[in-house]
């Protein structure tokens, strides 16, 4: 009897740190869910940006910011600003241009296919980054105003070779969120000499 009680206390432990365990690696549409409970009803699943800060001392990003458009605020836009998976701020950006630019439009859901994390992999697979030392990225999900829908822009840092301790920035890669096609690449590799 004292054994059944030890596995359920563990199995229940278990369950309860899980989630805590796994926050640090949420993606960025893991978030969206994770950050419709710190806006108001008319903004949840309306997301019309997120980014990440540059990653450190790791590849994949852990300080994120999704914007949900808010049509009751100011400049539209309520965002909410996630660490290593746990809520850290929520707030009403300064977003002047966006209105008048069209950024505070709605991503479209349905073209939402390609997590963050899927982005991050297709990026380094590219031919040119074969053999470099990979240290940091940065991403950033953005509208695209032709029809395949919303653009993952990965940044990408790597190590130096005369300085391995240094990192040089090594340019973008533009992943499609619906299917996971390049739609550009601007990478310079010969910036880490």
């Amino acid at each position: 009897m004292e054994c059944k009680a030890k596995v359920f206390l563990a199995a229940a432990l278990a369950m309860a740190v899980a989630p805590w365990a796994m926050a640090g690696d949420m993606t960025a549409f893991q978030l969206i869910k994770e950050g419709n409970q710190y806006v108001g009803d008319e903004s949840k699943d309306r997301v019309v940006q997120i980014h990440s800060e540059k990653s450190i001392a790791s590849l994949t990003p852990n300080i994120w910011y999704v914007d949900y458009y808010d049509p009751a605020a100011t400049f539209k836009a309520v965002e909410v600003k996630f660490g290593a998976g746990q809520k850290m701020k929520v707030s009403h950006p300064w977003r002047v241009l966006e209105p008048v630019t069209g950024g505070a439009k709605v991503l479209d859901s349905s073209k939402l296919k390609v997590d963050s994390n899927r982005a991050l992999e297709i990026a380094k697979s590219q031919p040119l980054l074969k053999n470099l030392t990979l240290r940091a990225s940065q991403l950033w999900l953005l509208h695209r105003d032709s029809d395949p829908g919303p653009v993952w822009k990965v940044k990408l840092w790597a190590a130096k070779l005369s300085h391995p301790n240094e990192e040089a920035d090594i340019g973008v890669v533009f992943v499609l969120a619906a299917d996971g096609s390049i739609v550009k690449t601007d990478l310079h590799p010969n910036s880490v000499d």
